[in-house]
């Protein structure tokens, strides 16, 4: 994983610039993405799941630079995502920070034209890295899986440290960019979802990264990641309880 021993913006840029590969790039198709995004939200889900209920979608940031996390329970997650919190929402559209191997093939087509980018979730390279912070300060949305990869039994996995550095260097080299981390469980009736079945995306408040600048690039790290994964477990269950029922909106096609 990264390791970070300074906040300070001399020593962020010095540490970019040492690589001299600073070549990971990413883009969203203007005309792909709002297709994509029309035949998901009307047709795609709508015809696969029962039932897919939203909680807090008044917790997404509409502006500024966030990062969504959410937790990771099966592929579907990477339609629900966009679903619960994308340009239909928020006239925003996601960036995903994805594994390496799900930018391959077809799969990688679609995803590199949705916005997403490739990352070693094993070795985690600086590039990746600073192609993260370019989009933060660009205003973007970024979702990042914190846990680092898909686990069907319903808990909250150890998170990656890497959500925090990310966002810890971005607020710390832009002090008063108001970097936010939004929280998101996402939840199914079977683990591994078939036709007909049930989701529940419960959305918490997002969390202000600046909160979180003190100085010790460790100990922030784990500050913030701690209070991340404390967020998630509150947001998740297997027995699909919601956590905040007046924020709630849903789909029926029973």
């Amino acid at each position: 994983m990264m390791e970070f021993h300074s906040y300070s913006q001399n020593n962020y840029k010095t540490k970019i610039q040492a690589t001299g590969q600073n070549t990971t790039t990413s883009h969203v198709c203007p005309w792909f993405s709002p297709v994509a995004y029309f035949l998901g939200h009307n047709l795609v889900l709508p015809s696969f799941f029962r039932q897919i209920t939203i909680t807090g979608q008044d917790n997404i940031p509409k502006t500024g630079p966030v990062i969504l996390a959410p937790t990771h329970r099966s592929r579907w997650d990477a339609l629900l995502i966009p679903y619960a919190t994308g340009r239909c929402v928020t006239g925003r559209d996601l960036r995903f920070m994805v594994t390496m191997n799900e930018c391959k093939g077809l799969q990688g087509w679609f995803v590199r034209r949705m916005g997403g980018f490739p990352v070693n979730p094993q070795r985690p390279s600086i590039k990746t890295l600073r192609h993260g912070v370019d989009l933060l300060q660009q205003q973007e949305s970024v979702v990042i899986f914190p846990e680092g990869g898909i686990f069907r039994d319903g808990k909250v996995h150890n998170l990656k440290a890497g959500i925090a550095r990310l966002a810890l260097t971005t607020e710390s080299s832009h002090p008063g960019l108001g970097t936010r981390i939004l929280p998101i469980g996402i939840n199914y009736n079977q683990a591994y979802p078939q036709w007909g079945a049930d989701a529940r995306i419960n959305i918490g408040a997002p969390i202000s990264v600046a909160d979180y600048v003190n100085g010790c690039v460790k100990q922030d790290a784990k500050n913030l990641t701690q209070d991340l994964r404390t967020a998630l477990q509150q947001l998740s269950s297997d027995r699909f309880m919601i956590p905040n029922p007046p924020a709630l909106a849903q789909i029926s096609n029973s």
